[in-house]
């Protein structure tokens, strides 16, 4: 399939361009909603949003971000992704810090982001994420028919169903993104 002007396959057909988690995580689901996840090599230096956008003609629209975030409370520190169109930004410190119940929210140190969910910083997916993070997806990426995403790697994205990132586990469809 071609989405902008990058030809994907199926995903679980060229496990080289996927993260060892997001893999495994692609290998336990239904095999139906893994075979609606395309996966398509990209150069890594052209990872982030506006970049790949540019320069593959997919709109900012077309892709969903993956922001891990650090949440704490008392001693207790955890952590969650939000999920919101590329031409959005989520609402962290309103709506995902209540939903959290988090007294202070910051986006994750890389190293921890990296270190937790074994991707590669510019490449973090919901696909394969800690079992116990939650995932909160903003409803505009939930409705989407077809998203990009990254791979868990710099060097591919994900195409996927707003449908299917919204079913992940943990998964739960808010209003996270900012409005005007």
């Amino acid at each position: 399939m071609r989405f902008g002007t990058l030809d994907f396959t199926q995903a679980l057909d060229s496990p080289e361009l996927l993260a060892a988690a997001t893999a495994a995580a692609l290998g336990a689901s239904e095999p139906a909603d893994a075979a609606g996840v395309l996966v398509s090599a990209i150069d890594p230096a052209l990872a982030d949003t506006a970049a790949f956008c540019e320069h593959y003609e997919i709109s900012m629209a077309d892709g969903a971000n993956c922001v891990i975030v650090q949440a704490r409370r008392g001693e207790r520190t955890w952590y969650a992704a939000c999920l919101v169109r590329g031409s959005d930004r989520a609402d962290v410190n309103g709506v995902v810090r209540r939903h959290l119940e988090a007294r202070k929210l910051s986006f994750a140190p890389m190293d921890a982001a990296v270190e937790l969910t074994g991707m590669e910083y510019g490449g973090i997916t919901p696909v394969g994420l800690p079992a116990d993070w939650p995932i909160l997806v903003d409803r505009s990426v939930a409705g989407h028919e077809r998203l990009i995403v990254g791979s868990g790697i710099r060097g591919s994205k994900l195409l996927v169903s707003g449908a299917f990132l919204a079913s992940l586990p943990n998964a739960e469809v808010l209003p996270l993104a900012l409005t005007g």
